[in-house]
This record gives C-alpha cells, sequence and structure tokens, in this order.
C-alpha cells in the first residue's frame, strides 16, 4: 500500500500553512481565558497566511499546497474568529464561565447566530474561490483573513462594544460574499501592514494601543476605498 509520504509530497510553503493552521487552533483554545491573547495570536495567523503566499512564490508549491491553504483558511479564519466572537461577547454579557445554559435565550441565539453565520460564510468563500478562481482572476469579496484581523485589531484597539461587535461580524461575513472586486496589496503596501501588524501583536497596549489602531484604520480604508481608489491599480 502506497504511504502518504509526507516528506516528498510536501514543501517548505506547506510547512509555513500548516504553522498558521496551528496558531489558529492554539488562538481558538486560548479565546476562552484569554481573549486578548487569542487576537494577537490571529493577527499571527494573518502574518503565517500572507508568509505562505510568499513562500509558494518563491520556492514553489506542492499539488497539495492549495487545498492545505483552503483547509487552514477554514480553520484560521473562519471557525477561530467565530469563536473569538462568541467568547468575547459571552464575557462582555457576563455568562461566558457559565456557557449557553446560563445565558439569556435571546442572547444565546444572537450570539450563536452571528458566529455561526460568519464561519459558514468563510466556507463558502474559500470553497468558491478553489474551485472557480485561481491567483490570475479578479476576486469579489473581502477575504476572510482580512475579516478577521479586522475583529483582532477592534479588539486589541478597545473597541468591545458587543451590538457593534454583532453588527461589523455580520457586515464582514457578508462582504466576504459580494461581487465587489477587490485587488491585491503591492508588495510594498503589503509589507508595510504586516509590519504595523506583528507590531500590534507584540506591543498592542504600547502608545495608547496605538499599533492595533492604526492597523484597524488601514484595514477600514482597504475595506471601504480599495475596489474603486486603490492607487496601485
Amino acid at each position: 500500500m502506497d504511504g502518504l509520504r509526507v516528506q516528498e509530497r510536501l514543501g517548505v510553503a506547506d510547512v509555513v500553512t500548516l504553522s498558521n493552521a496551528a496558531v489558529g487552533i492554539v488562538a481558538a483554545v486560548v479565546a476562552f481565558s484569554a481573549p486578548a491573547l487569542a487576537a494577537r495570536l490571529l493577527l499571527l495567523a494573518a502574518i503565517a497566511d500572507a508568509l505562505d503566499g510568499i513562500t509558494a512564490r518563491t520556492m514553489g508549491s506542492s499539488d497539495v499546497g492549495p487545498l492545505l491553504d483552503a483547509i487552514t483558511d477554514v480553520v484560521s479564519f473562519g471557525a477561530t474568529p467565530a469563536l473569538f466572537v462568541y467568547v468575547v461577547t459571552a464575557d462582555a454579557w457576563g455568562w461566558r464561565d457559565g456557557g449557553l445554559v446560563a445565558a439569556p435565550p435571546a442572547q444565546a441565539a444572537a450570539v450563536l447566530g452571528v458566529a455561526t453565520f460568519f464561519a459558514v460564510m468563510s466556507i463558502v468563500r474559500t470553497a468558491l474561490y478553489a474551485k472557480h478562481f485561481t491567483e490570475d482572476h479578479t476576486r469579489p469579496g473581502v477575504q476572510n483573513t482580512l475579516a478577521a484581523t479586522i475583529l483582532a485589531a477592534a479588539y486589541l484597539a478597545g473597541l468591545s462594544w458587543v451590538p457593534g461587535l454583532l453588527v461589523g461580524t455580520v457586515v464582514l461575513s457578508v462582504a466576504m460574499v459580494v461581487p465587489v472586486p477587490y485587488p491585491k496589496l503591492s508588495a510594498r503596501d503589503a509589507a508595510v501592514m504586516g509590519v504595523v501588524q506583528f507590531g500590534a501583536v507584540l506591543a498592542p497596549s504600547a502608545l495608547g494601543r496605538v499599533l492595533p489602531r492604526a492597523l484597524l484604520v488601514a484595514a477600514f480604508a482597504y475595506l471601504l476605498l480599495a475596489p474603486r481608489f486603490y492607487w496601485e491599480r
């Protein structure tokens, strides 16, 4: 019987992709006891996601690379942000420790509905991209990586008002599948944003939370303006 031949079939880019998945899984677990650390890990997973693309372009991609990338996206930028939203909301409403059995039914329904909707839209986006789009296509919808980055950066920036979080999560969920083309960042702009993002991971509270707030402003500028006004077009 032919074995998996892991060492032969996986490349360096795949290892980076799997590190993204590992960080995403750790973030999901950590969220239940330390939401701020989970938010930082989400930002770190997004950095790893960018690095695996760079690695694949410079060192080549394996046959299984695109599938690994799609699965990892569902984990790190679908399931984990959904759990993060659930924990942050439950904590703010005061029933995180007691769980859903301690939650008022309306609150439980709201947070479960919003978190599930986000995860499902991320899955839909990832599946459709894997099947119907390539790197050469104009890609509609907001990247689920960006959606997760916005949720994490907003929390680290001190924006944790529950109604705003839930509404924002729904908006980002819909934005992932809207037929609006979003251009890729240029290498220069991606590098600048990556530096700010890494700074937000390392020192989210420094100088009055300036780094996560700067990251959030940049992310929103791309979200709102890039389809029509991105200067690198």
